[in-house]
């Protein structure tokens, strides 16, 4: 405890460091408290349906996203979930399209032409979507909407403030990154999470005093710190293969030196996909309620639906273990590139000892990233439906969504990327870091070895 007290301190000695984590803190104020403002013509007294059916399926998880502004249809109702989703198209993109790994490739130069690309995708995309919302405030019989405002006017405007409010997120969470400790639209993304934790604990702990006791309460507690330390051991796990450089002669200041020669390893990681293939997923399984919303009366009659409407049964949680399981691959497949990996190798004089460089090196890289992602992807799977088990045992829903999924992922990787920047802040200035012993490692940090 004294040890924590004392790199407290040391991180509010530092004026840079003090000032950075100060620009964080007012940044996600201004966001959290954007939040509230509701959008101009809705009235906040008709949104108690809204916020009713906030909190279920894939609107549940976009409003838990956007820190609860989607229930609330606020000015950040669409949060930073269009700008996610322009990124995630545009990194498809340079790994398919010429073009674009012809840019990703150019250095720095390359990647603003790509970010500008982003932006002007998220502007899109945002645009598509605040028309679908509009659309989901109107499908509650307007009660929302004061009616003295004219339909065209409340569009076009309602159109315009939530792209300008999901670009405004979006310069919030690059001036974190620039300016304040860095990660900033994963810590935008993490406040959004956790802004519903503190509600969701004081109703499970006042259910248990109705029903199970303290001591249960305590015993759900415990069992959500070690979710917790498990998800952490497959964010930091990695599987190191040790490269060796050969030595090479080269002239430096009239003088023959030798370089090379020492031995460095490629970490691996277990669950190099990240929390990508849960997000892939989820989507799929809300694909068949989405569409029995537009065929009336279907949703009553199919088993089917009826099955993957309830996200405790057997069929919906397979189905979801299968499709993590699966996209895991598929995506580790599309970031991890073996034969990019053995060429690097190749072209800097490395090789990996007792397997010869070039074509068997990528499929060495290869097999061991196929036999580690096994593991990987089915914890990932468990991770994935653990929410499902945390409801079997009569938990509250939206404080068993903290049991795994998205939201665990999500805030368990930012904070670790968020203490690895404040003790690379600490060392760089020779104080000690916030661990006894070794650095912590983020996902950032492992990414940028590999």
């Amino acid at each position: 405890m004294k040890k924590l007290i004392d790199s407290l301190k040391n991180i509010w000695k530092i004026e840079d460091l003090r000032y950075r984590i100060m620009i964080t803190l007012g940044l996600i104020f201004i966001y959290r408290v954007g939040s509230f403002i509701v959008i101009p013509g809705v009235d906040p007294s008709g949104l108690e349906a809204i916020q009713a059916q906030g909190g279920k399926g894939l609107l549940g998880l976009i409003n838990m996203f956007a820190g609860g502004a989607f229930a609330n249809a606020s000015i950040f109702a669409l949060g930073i979930m269009p700008y996610i989703s322009a990124s995630i198209a545009v990194q498809l993109l340079t790994l398919a399209v010429p073009s674009f790994q012809k840019m990703q490739k150019e250095g720095e130069s390359g990647r603003r032409k790509i970010n500008q690309i982003t932006r002007y995708l998220t502007v899109l995309v945002t645009a598509v979507q605040a028309y679908g919302y509009i659309q989901y405030l109107y499908s509650f019989g307007g009660n929302a909407i004061v009616q003295s405002v004219p339909p065209a006017i409340f569009q076009i405007s309602t159109v315009i403030v939530l792209v300008t409010g999901t670009l405004f997120v979006m310069w919030i969470g690059e001036k974190i990154t620039d300016k304040g400790i860095g990660n900033g639209i994963s810590l935008i993304i993490m406040i959004g999470i956790i802004a519903s934790l503190p509600s969701s604990l004081l109703q499970e702990l006042s259910s248990r005093f109705v029903q199970g006791g303290l001591i249960m309460f305590l015993v759900e507690i415990a069992a959500l710190i070690g979710v917790v330390i498990a998800t952490i051991l497959l964010i930091q796990g990695t599987r190191r293969i040790p490269v060796q450089y050969a030595k090479r002669s080269v002239m430096k200041g009239g003088r023959m030196m030798q370089q090379g020669g020492v031995r460095q390893y490629i970490p691996l990681k277990v669950n190099a996909s990240g929390v990508m293939p849960i997000i892939f997923a989820q989507a799929l399984m809300f694909l068949p309620s989405t569409i029995a919303q537009f065929v009336p009366g279907f949703e009553q009659n199919s088993q089917f639906l009826v099955a993957f409407n309830d996200i405790t049964s057997v069929a919906y949680n397979a189905s979801y273990f299968i499709l993590v399981i699966l996209f895991t691959y598929f995506y580790t497949a599309l970031i991890i590139n073996p034969i990019q990996m053995a060429d690097d190798l190749k072209k800097n004089g490395g090789f990996i000892p007792g397997v010869k460089p070039g074509r068997r090196t990528s499929e060495f890289i290869d097999n061991v990233m196929s036999r580690i992602t096994l593991p990987g992807s089915i914890f990932l799977g468990l991770v994935a439906i653990l929410p499902a088990f945390a409801m079997k045992f009569n938990i509250d829903p939206s404080f068993a969504l903290f049991y795994g999924g998205t939201s665990l992922l999500i805030i368990v990787g930012v904070v670790l990327d968020t203490l690895q920047q404040v003790e690379s802040q600490l060392l760089m200035r020779r104080y000690e870091g916030l661990t006894k012993s070794g650095r912590i490692k983020g996902r950032a940090g492992v990414g940028a070895s590999i």
